[in-house]
């Protein structure tokens, strides 16, 4: 099953289900009813899916394509013009340890790192994790605040008394619709 949400950017992006199969030109059929240049593959695990670095492959001739996709899976062979956004786990995600720190000499300049913090702990830890592996000397930083577990007020003034080479990200979405599914 494929859900296509279009932002305020003019972005499409693009989420992976399991219970539904879709052809590829099916989906290309479905992403051409918006005006958009950009699409976003995301939602789930993109790179767990058998045919997403086929599917990349197809459309990044015609979009401009970025993969947000967790750091639990090798990047390795996603192709050179697809942006990727790594969504590096922290302890509060319980996904901490699967973490591939072999990912990032794949990385490009123009791609992003994204931490989600859901504490001030959490926080602290990607601090140091940046630090720890140069990963502000890779590409752009992002920390974006669990929706609903801390202040963004809170991160903000953190990062900005750290002076934390990052950019503070919000999830729009969660902002707009709340936990509305297909938001």
């Amino acid at each position: 099953m494929h859900t296509i949400l279009r932002n305020f950017l003019g972005l499409v992006i693009f989420m992976w289900c399991e219970d539904i199969l879709s052809t590829f030109d099916e989906i290309i059929t479905s992403i051409k009813k918006y005006n958009c240049k950009n699409i976003t593959i995301t939602g789930g695990e993109p790179l767990s899916q058998k045919n997403t670095l086929l599917f990349l492959d197809k459309i990044s001739s015609v979009y401009e394509v970025s993969l947000e996709t967790s750091n639990a899976l090798s990047i390795k062979d996603v192709k050179k013009d697809i942006t990727i956004i790594l969504d590096i786990k922290t302890p509060e995600s319980n996904e901490s340890d699967k973490n591939i720190i072999d990912n990032y000499k794949y990385l490009k300049k123009t791609d992003q790192i994204k931490f989600v913090v859901c504490t001030l702990e959490d926080y602290h830890w990607a601090k140091d994790y940046i630090f720890n592996n140069n990963l502000h000397e890779i590409c752009n930083i992002l920390i974006s605040p669990s929706y609903g577990e801390i202040s963004l007020k809170k991160l903000a003034n953190q990062m900005l008394s750290d002076d934390l080479p990052a950019r503070l990200q919000v999830q729009l979405h969660k902002i707009i619709w709340g936990d509305e599914r297909g938001r």
